[in-house]
Protein backbone atom coordinates (compact mmCIF):
# COMPACT_ATOMS: atom_id res chain seq x y z
CA UNK A 1 0.00 0.00 0.00
CA UNK A 2 1.18 3.58 -0.56
CA UNK A 3 3.12 5.35 2.17
CA UNK A 4 1.08 7.81 4.22
CA UNK A 5 3.37 10.55 5.50
CA UNK A 6 3.01 11.39 9.17
CA UNK A 7 2.57 7.81 10.37
CA UNK A 8 6.26 7.15 11.04
CA UNK A 9 5.63 7.19 14.79
CA UNK A 10 3.22 4.25 14.66
CA UNK A 11 5.84 1.55 14.17
CA UNK A 12 7.45 2.10 17.56
CA UNK A 13 4.14 1.43 19.32
CA UNK A 14 4.35 -2.16 18.03
CA UNK A 15 8.13 -2.54 18.11
CA UNK A 16 8.29 -6.06 19.56
CA UNK A 17 5.68 -7.41 17.13
CA UNK A 18 7.42 -5.65 14.23
CA UNK A 19 10.76 -7.22 15.16
CA UNK A 20 9.18 -10.68 15.17
CA UNK A 21 6.94 -10.45 12.10
CA UNK A 22 8.75 -8.31 9.53
CA UNK A 23 11.03 -10.25 7.16
CA UNK A 24 14.73 -9.91 6.51
CA UNK A 25 16.39 -9.74 3.10
CA UNK A 26 17.93 -12.44 0.88
CA UNK A 27 21.60 -13.37 0.77
CA UNK A 28 21.72 -12.38 -2.90
CA UNK A 29 20.92 -8.79 -1.99
CA UNK A 30 23.82 -8.58 0.44
CA UNK A 31 26.07 -10.27 -2.09
CA UNK A 32 25.35 -7.44 -4.51
CA UNK A 33 26.01 -4.82 -1.82
CA UNK A 34 29.33 -6.35 -0.74
CA UNK A 35 30.45 -6.77 -4.35
CA UNK A 36 29.75 -3.09 -4.92
CA UNK A 37 31.40 -1.94 -1.68
CA UNK A 38 33.60 -4.58 0.02
CA UNK A 39 33.56 -4.10 3.80
CA UNK A 40 36.32 -5.00 6.27
CA UNK A 41 37.05 -4.49 9.96
CA UNK A 42 38.32 -1.03 9.02
CA UNK A 43 35.01 -0.02 7.43
CA UNK A 44 32.28 2.14 8.95
CA UNK A 45 28.61 1.80 8.06
CA UNK A 46 25.58 3.91 8.96
CA UNK A 47 22.06 2.47 8.92
CA UNK A 48 19.14 4.88 8.57
CA UNK A 49 16.02 3.70 10.40
CA UNK A 50 17.00 0.29 11.75
CA UNK A 51 13.49 -0.64 12.91
CA UNK A 52 13.67 -4.15 14.35
CA UNK A 53 17.09 -4.82 12.86
CA UNK A 54 15.85 -6.96 9.96
CA UNK A 55 18.63 -5.75 7.64
CA UNK A 56 21.52 -5.27 10.04
CA UNK A 57 23.26 -8.52 10.95
CA UNK A 58 24.73 -9.40 7.53
CA UNK A 59 26.53 -6.04 7.59
CA UNK A 60 27.74 -6.62 11.16
CA UNK A 61 29.08 -10.03 10.17
CA UNK A 62 31.59 -8.37 7.84
CA UNK A 63 33.35 -7.12 10.97
CA UNK A 64 32.78 -3.45 10.20
CA UNK A 65 31.40 -0.97 12.71
CA UNK A 66 27.72 -0.13 12.35
CA UNK A 67 26.04 2.97 13.73
CA UNK A 68 22.25 2.89 13.44
CA UNK A 69 19.90 5.85 13.68
CA UNK A 70 16.38 5.11 14.89
CA UNK A 71 13.64 7.57 15.86
CA UNK A 72 11.73 4.97 17.90
CA UNK A 73 12.89 4.59 21.50
CA UNK A 74 11.52 1.04 21.77
CA UNK A 75 13.24 -0.03 18.57
CA UNK A 76 16.47 1.52 19.81
CA UNK A 77 16.35 -0.52 23.01
CA UNK A 78 15.43 -3.72 21.15
CA UNK A 79 18.31 -3.39 18.69
CA UNK A 80 20.94 -2.45 21.26
CA UNK A 81 19.99 -5.63 23.12
CA UNK A 82 19.58 -7.76 19.99
CA UNK A 83 23.06 -6.92 18.72
CA UNK A 84 24.82 -6.65 22.08
CA UNK A 85 27.18 -9.41 20.98
CA UNK A 86 28.68 -7.06 18.39
CA UNK A 87 30.91 -4.58 20.27
CA UNK A 88 31.17 -2.31 17.21
CA UNK A 89 27.42 -1.77 16.98
CA UNK A 90 25.53 1.21 18.40
CA UNK A 91 21.94 2.28 17.87
CA UNK A 92 21.21 5.94 18.59
CA UNK A 93 17.69 7.20 19.32
CA UNK A 94 17.37 10.10 16.89
CA UNK A 95 15.71 11.15 13.68
CA UNK A 96 18.09 11.01 10.74
CA UNK A 97 17.25 14.65 10.11
CA UNK A 98 18.58 15.59 13.57
CA UNK A 99 21.63 13.31 13.78
CA UNK A 100 24.86 15.41 13.85
CA UNK A 101 27.16 12.89 12.18
CA UNK A 102 30.58 13.82 10.87
CA UNK A 103 30.69 14.24 7.12
CA UNK A 104 32.93 12.04 4.93
CA UNK A 105 32.91 9.42 7.69
CA UNK A 106 31.22 6.30 6.30
CA UNK A 107 32.09 3.68 3.70
CA UNK A 108 28.46 2.57 3.48
CA UNK A 109 25.19 4.32 4.25
CA UNK A 110 22.21 1.99 3.96
CA UNK A 111 18.47 2.16 4.52
CA UNK A 112 16.07 -0.79 4.43
CA UNK A 113 12.37 0.01 3.99
CA UNK A 114 12.91 3.34 5.75
CA UNK A 115 14.27 5.94 3.34
CA UNK A 116 10.85 6.75 1.84
CA UNK A 117 9.90 8.43 5.15
CA UNK A 118 12.63 11.06 4.64
CA UNK A 119 12.18 14.09 2.41
CA UNK A 120 13.95 13.22 -0.85
CA UNK A 121 16.32 16.14 -1.33
CA UNK A 122 17.44 16.22 2.30
CA UNK A 123 17.86 12.46 2.47
CA UNK A 124 20.01 12.04 -0.61
CA UNK A 125 22.12 15.13 0.02
CA UNK A 126 22.72 14.13 3.63
CA UNK A 127 23.63 10.56 2.70
CA UNK A 128 26.06 11.88 0.09
CA UNK A 129 27.70 14.23 2.59
CA UNK A 130 28.16 11.49 5.19
CA UNK A 131 29.91 9.12 2.80
CA UNK A 132 33.63 9.00 2.20
CA UNK A 133 34.78 9.50 -1.37
CA UNK A 134 34.14 6.23 -3.16
CA UNK A 135 31.63 5.17 -0.52
CA UNK A 136 28.28 3.59 -1.34
CA UNK A 137 24.65 4.33 -0.61
CA UNK A 138 22.41 1.25 -0.57
CA UNK A 139 18.66 1.77 -0.42
CA UNK A 140 16.47 -1.31 -0.43
CA UNK A 141 12.90 -2.22 0.38
CA UNK A 142 10.36 -5.02 0.31
CA UNK A 143 7.20 -4.67 -1.77
CA UNK A 144 4.63 -7.31 -0.74
CA UNK A 145 1.92 -8.29 -3.21
CA UNK A 146 -1.30 -10.26 -2.93
CA UNK A 147 -1.67 -14.03 -3.18
CA UNK A 148 -1.78 -14.20 -6.97
CA UNK A 149 -2.88 -17.83 -6.96
CA UNK A 150 -5.95 -17.36 -4.74
CA UNK A 151 -8.08 -14.68 -6.37
CA UNK A 152 -11.20 -15.62 -4.40
CA UNK A 153 -9.40 -14.99 -1.11
CA UNK A 154 -8.02 -11.71 -2.39
CA UNK A 155 -11.49 -10.56 -3.43
CA UNK A 156 -12.85 -11.35 0.04
CA UNK A 157 -10.00 -9.43 1.67
CA UNK A 158 -10.51 -6.45 -0.63
CA UNK A 159 -14.18 -6.29 0.39
CA UNK A 160 -13.04 -5.87 4.00
CA UNK A 161 -10.63 -3.12 2.98
CA UNK A 162 -13.42 -1.32 1.13
CA UNK A 163 -15.48 -1.40 4.33
CA UNK A 164 -12.83 -0.48 6.91
CA UNK A 165 -10.23 1.42 4.87
CA UNK A 166 -12.27 3.04 2.08
CA UNK A 167 -10.12 4.70 -0.52
CA UNK A 168 -7.12 2.48 0.16
CA UNK A 169 -5.57 0.95 -2.93
CA UNK A 170 -3.26 -1.99 -3.36
CA UNK A 171 0.05 -1.01 -4.91
CA UNK A 172 0.79 -2.73 -8.23
CA UNK A 173 3.30 -5.55 -8.30
CA UNK A 174 6.78 -4.01 -8.23
CA UNK A 175 8.72 -4.10 -11.52
CA UNK A 176 12.28 -3.58 -12.72
CA UNK A 177 11.09 -0.41 -14.47
CA UNK A 178 10.00 0.97 -11.08
CA UNK A 179 13.29 -0.09 -9.50
CA UNK A 180 15.37 1.62 -12.18
CA UNK A 181 13.34 4.83 -11.93
CA UNK A 182 13.79 4.92 -8.16
CA UNK A 183 17.50 4.09 -8.34
CA UNK A 184 18.09 6.87 -10.87
CA UNK A 185 16.90 9.50 -8.37
CA UNK A 186 20.35 9.38 -6.77
CA UNK A 187 21.91 10.86 -9.92
CA UNK A 188 20.14 14.16 -9.25
CA UNK A 189 22.14 14.52 -6.05
CA UNK A 190 25.64 13.80 -7.32
CA UNK A 191 25.81 10.01 -7.10
CA UNK A 192 27.21 7.89 -9.92
CA UNK A 193 27.58 4.21 -10.90
CA UNK A 194 23.89 3.60 -10.30
CA UNK A 195 22.68 0.00 -10.12
CA UNK A 196 19.21 -1.47 -9.64
CA UNK A 197 18.43 -5.07 -8.68
CA UNK A 198 15.29 -7.11 -7.99
CA UNK A 199 14.78 -10.24 -5.89
CA UNK A 200 11.64 -12.30 -5.32
CA UNK A 201 10.30 -14.75 -2.75
CA UNK A 202 7.02 -16.17 -1.48
CA UNK A 203 6.04 -16.13 2.20
CA UNK A 204 3.24 -18.25 3.65
CA UNK A 205 1.18 -17.39 6.74
CA UNK A 206 -1.57 -18.97 8.79
CA UNK A 207 -4.58 -16.74 9.38
CA UNK A 208 -3.35 -15.81 12.87
CA UNK A 209 0.18 -15.07 11.65
CA UNK A 210 -1.12 -12.85 8.87
CA UNK A 211 -3.18 -10.80 11.32
CA UNK A 212 -0.06 -10.31 13.44
CA UNK A 213 1.78 -9.10 10.34
CA UNK A 214 -1.00 -6.62 9.48
CA UNK A 215 -0.59 -5.26 13.00
CA UNK A 216 2.85 -3.93 12.03
CA UNK A 217 1.68 -1.75 9.11
CA UNK A 218 1.53 1.95 9.94
CA UNK A 219 -1.84 2.69 8.32
CA UNK A 220 -3.40 -0.36 10.02
CA UNK A 221 -1.98 0.56 13.44
CA UNK A 222 -3.55 4.01 13.06
CA UNK A 223 -7.10 2.60 12.78
CA UNK A 224 -9.24 3.03 15.91
CA UNK A 225 -8.80 -0.10 18.05
CA UNK A 226 -12.40 -1.41 18.05
CA UNK A 227 -12.70 -0.90 14.31
CA UNK A 228 -9.30 -2.51 13.74
CA UNK A 229 -10.33 -5.62 15.69
CA UNK A 230 -13.46 -6.04 13.54
CA UNK A 231 -11.42 -5.47 10.38
CA UNK A 232 -8.76 -8.00 11.33
CA UNK A 233 -11.39 -10.54 12.42
CA UNK A 234 -13.05 -10.39 9.00
CA UNK A 235 -9.72 -10.91 7.25
CA UNK A 236 -8.81 -13.81 9.53
CA UNK A 237 -12.18 -15.46 8.88
CA UNK A 238 -11.75 -14.98 5.14
CA UNK A 239 -8.38 -16.75 5.22
CA UNK A 240 -9.84 -19.59 7.29
CA UNK A 241 -12.67 -19.90 4.77
CA UNK A 242 -10.25 -20.29 1.85
CA UNK A 243 -7.90 -22.95 3.12
CA UNK A 244 -6.43 -21.39 6.27
CA UNK A 245 -3.24 -19.99 4.75
CA UNK A 246 -2.30 -16.98 2.68
CA UNK A 247 0.79 -16.36 0.59
CA UNK A 248 2.54 -13.06 -0.05
CA UNK A 249 4.52 -12.60 -3.24
CA UNK A 250 7.42 -10.32 -2.32
CA UNK A 251 9.58 -8.27 -4.66
CA UNK A 252 12.58 -6.55 -3.11
CA UNK A 253 14.48 -3.79 -4.87
CA UNK A 254 18.05 -2.66 -4.22
CA UNK A 255 19.45 0.64 -5.45
CA UNK A 256 23.21 1.20 -5.26
CA UNK A 257 24.97 4.51 -5.84
CA UNK A 258 28.50 5.79 -5.33
CA UNK A 259 29.95 9.06 -4.08
CA UNK A 260 32.62 10.21 -6.51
Amino acid sequence: MPVIKGLEWTFDTEAELYEKMRPGYPDELYGDIFRYIPLTEDSHALEIGIGGGQATEPVLKTGCSVTAIERGAHFTDICNQKFSGYPRFLCINSRFEDYPAQENAFDLVFAASSFHWIEEEFGYKRAYALLKKGGAFARFANHPYKDKENEALDEAIQRSYAKYMPGSKMSPEYTMEMAVARADIAQKYGFSEIEAHLYTRIRSFTAAEYIRLLGTYSDHIAIEETTRKKFFSEIENAILSFGGTIRIFDTMDLALARKE
